[in-house]
């Protein structure tokens, strides 16, 4: 019976893709991004029980090997978060496709389809398969919300079943992306023409942080030039919630300014992304 870590799961979002969907959450993400603005999903729990002390609410208590959290009597304050030394969440549900699949269904009535994001919820790709196969069965739509990190061209049961991909290009330089995110740009770049080709590529996403005039414009520019019109392309303004205070300190404080980040949307717009705006 195949598991995965589920982060959280929002039964109705209009953020995620096209239309009402419901939006799946899984903990742990292969890359290591200045800017995550949620890095709490990057690592597995190792069970230190550094967070169970901590919680005020006394929502959390040590089982025999792991820290056990009571959905319940949580207060969702986030003490257990900012204590936790390894960067990770001790409420984080391990959940089968079928329990996952029963949660889908209370929504369905009401939603489009299913996202799946993360942390990076590729890297459970045969639970996603067996999971959009039951979100097909009940009609409804499935999109992924990538990193690039999962080879697709890989895998060809992937596209099969899935609608379409939301995907991040953080930067296309190799040392400006080994810095931002830990690893080179490679293979996003390939996911980015493969999915192009296919037809899967729903949007892409580029955050703009203020004053890297240089590596904002290089990144803009290859995505415009690729992708042109064939979908939305989603330029998105650094914000500092969130991020961790070191790295805070150096992409900055500030969140990117309206217009500095029009700017680039304009410039991809001039290239030929029709469909690039500001987010």
């Amino acid at each position: 019976m195949k598991r995965a870590p589920v982060n959280k799961i929002i039964p109705f979002s209009n953020v995620d893709g096209p239309g009402n969907r419901t939006s799946i959450f899984f903990q742990g993400c292969p890359f290591n991004c200045l800017f995550c603005h949620n890095p709490e999903t990057i690592h597995l729990c190792v069970d230190c029980g550094a967070c169970v002390a901590a919680c005020p609410a006394g929502a959390l208590t040590m089982g025999e090997s792991r820290a056990v959290w009571d959905s319940a009597a949580c207060v969702q304050c986030d003490t257990c978060i900012k204590v936790c030394p390894n960067g990770a969440s001790p409420k984080v549900r391990d959940m089968t496709v079928e329990e996952v699949l029963r949660e889908v269904k209370r929504s369905a009535p009401y939603i489009d389809g299913v996202t799946t994001s993360g942390g990076e919820c590729t890297l459970y790709m045969d639970f996603l398969i067996d999971l959009f196969t039951g979100v097909k069965a009940l009609g409804k739509t499935c999109l992924i919300d990538s990193n690039g990190s999962f080879d697709f061209q890989a895998d060809p049961r992937v596209l099969a079943v899935c609608d379409g991909v939301m995907l991040d290009v953080k930067a296309v330089e190799p040392a400006w992306s080994r810095t931002l995110i830990g690893r080179g740009p490679e293979l996003v770049l390939k996911n980015l023409h493969y999915l192009l080709e296919a037809g899967r590529l729903q949007e892409v996403r580029t955050v703009i942080f203020p004053g890297l005039d240089a590596e904002n414009e290089e990144t803009v520019r290859h995505v415009a030039r690729v992708i042109g019109d064939a979908c939305d392309y989603k330029i998105i303004r650094y914000r500092p919630y969130g991020v961790r205070a070191a790295y805070r300190a150096r992409l900055g404080e500030f969140e990117t300014d309206a217009d500095y980040a029009e700017g680039f949307a304009a410039l991809a717009r001039e290239l030929g992304a029709g469909k690039a705006y500001v987010v």
